[in-house]
């Protein structure tokens, strides 16, 4: 995947899915740069979604790559087995893991990226010793559990920060966010310094989905390359 100053990646959440057409609505959105599963356990956040087994069998549907965000408690113990199962990407919760450093080092080493979330309330900054185990970091934009909620506003200076953190290390790490992500709010996102956008009824609800992804994928661009701008007129 491209990790470029100018590239937005745009990830749709088959959260918004029909779930009876899975493979279908997968390759409806070929035009993404990730598929994004949510894996809740109905312990962690109150919502019972999908597992492994959905997984496998997405990784066989679609030559799209698998982002699985886990909203799961003892991911300690289930995420290197999403990675196994063929996931690209594999997030865990900073709220729920016990061992961070260890369980990202076990999914880099089945071959996925590591990436760690944090829900509205929970600070970036304790966290900055560790963003050299990361490859993504998951800023949560609603409270995790269902889809369609509102974007919390509140969550902007926190992308702004942990931006501000990752650059000041020099890191190569990718900035997602996840809930309420759509036209009306991709752009305060990528100003803030978000280049990673998880987005489920703005992708799935559109009359062409894939034309949603790439719309999508422009806003953010051109709101990026805007505040980059702005950043060097200052």
């Amino acid at each position: 995947m491209l990790n470029t100053e100018d590239m937005a990646q745009i990830n749709p959440s088959i959260l918004s899915a029909d779930f009876a057409r899975l493979a279908e609505e997968a390759q409806a959105v070929e035009g993404a740069d990730w598929l994004h599963i949510d894996v809740m356990d109905n312990h962690f956040v109150p919502n019972l979604t999908l597992g492994l087994p959905v997984v496998e069998s997405l990784r066989k549907a679609t030559d799209t790559p698998l982002d699985c965000h886990l909203m799961i408690e003892d991911p300690d113990r289930w995420a290197p087995a999403y990675a196994e199962a063929g996931a690209g990407s594999v997030t865990f919760h900073a709220e729920a893991a016990t061992a961070p450093i260890r369980l990202a080092r076990e999914i880099r080493a089945q071959g996925a990226r590591a990436s760690m979330a944090l829900r509205p309330a929970t600070p970036i900054e304790p966290f900055e010793d560790l963003l050299p185990e990361l490859d993504m970091i998951l800023v949560m934009t609603v409270e995790p559990g269902f889809g369609g909620q509102a974007f919390l506003d509140v969550t902007l200076p926190k992308i702004r920060r942990t931006r501000e953190l990752i650059a000041r290390h020099g890191l190569p790490l990718w900035l997602q966010v996840d809930g309420g992500v759509s036209a009306a709010t991709i752009e305060r996102c990528a100003e803030a310094g978000a280049d990673v956008f998880v987005a489920g009824s703005a992708v799935y609800g559109a009359e062409d989905p894939a034309a949603a992804v790439r719309g999508l994928r422009e806003q953010a661009e051109r709101a990026a390359a805007a505040a980059r701008g702005a950043g060097t007129a200052g």
